[in-house]
């Protein structure tokens, strides 16, 4: 049986317009290279302009439209260029991937008041100006689908390694994902979320470099192995695309079981 056109249709992101926010390494690289070879053009952000250049290059290479921008989320004239950029440059705002974060690890009473507004800013905050500042081009078009990677640890716990602020901003990265698509479902904006567990990246670089670590992670999680960054982009594209039509404030765990059990 020959796959029919209008199934692969719903799937299809080409020509759409995407902006990934800290794209310079790890899994926003992968998710703005998963856009772009399924036709998007993609406008990669990030605070690293040397890294976001390269990551512009590999891009390019492959025949994507792409466009790099510096962008620290945090900062509200600097999500404000982000946006114009976009617009400038490719004309509109179909689709935004809110992935820039970072972490603290350490017991929670230790953690200094800077160190957990810092991350907030970033994870939490830093997402919200950008959804909002992308959802004013949507609404006024009608149609919008917002992507927010949150984490496991927006969903449960953890302990053995200690990030409150990180866990924080996830938790309520995720609420902020049902409260936004609430808000804006009647009006053509989709809101939802990627809940990645355990992916080698320059964050988890530490983990995935001690077999110790290593071992904790295959035998609490279901599946038995950490993930790949390669294996979000099919739930990006599914949420991101008309497949997704009728999903909304829904966040989707790519996990391998972690949250299961």
């Amino acid at each position: 049986m020959t796959r029919s056109k209008r199934s692969e249709a719903l799937f299809d992101v080409g020509g759409r317009v995407a902006i990934v926010t800290g794209a310079s390494s790890g899994i926003g690289v992968a998710l703005a290279r998963g856009l772009a070879e399924a036709g998007a053009r993609v406008v990669v952000a990030a605070r690293r302009q040397d890294a976001l250049a390269g990551v512009a290059a590999e891009l390019t290479a492959i025949g994507a439209e792409v466009a790099a921008v510096p962008c620290d989320v945090a900062d509200s004239a600097s999500v404000d260029a982000l946006v114009a950029a976009a617009l400038d440059r490719f004309g509109g705002v179909d689709i935004l991937v809110n992935n820039a974060g970072i972490t603290e690890i350490g017991p929670a009473e230790e953690e200094t008041r800077e160190t957990f507004e810092r991350v907030l800013a970033i994870n939490l905050t830093g997402a919200f100006l950008c959804a909002q500042r992308c959802a004013r081009t949507m609404l006024a078009r009608g149609r919008g689908s917002i992507v927010n990677v949150a984490s496991v640890l927006g969903l449960v716990g953890t302990g053995q390694i200690p990030q409150a602020s990180y866990a924080a901003s996830k938790g309520g990265l995720v609420n902020l994902t049902r409260e936004l698509a609430a808000q804006w479902a009647r009006r053509g904006v989709r809101v939802n979320g990627l809940a990645p567990a355990w992916f080698a990246t320059e964050m988890t670089g530490e983990m995935f470099s001690d077999e110790r670590s290593l071992r904790w992670i295959r035998n609490r999680t279901p599946m038995g192995r950490a993930g790949e960054p390669h294996e979000l982009v099919g739930p990006l594209l599914f949420l991101a695309s008309d497949a997704a039509s009728y999903v909304t404030g829904h966040v989707l765990p790519v996990d391998g079981g972690w949250t299961i059990v």
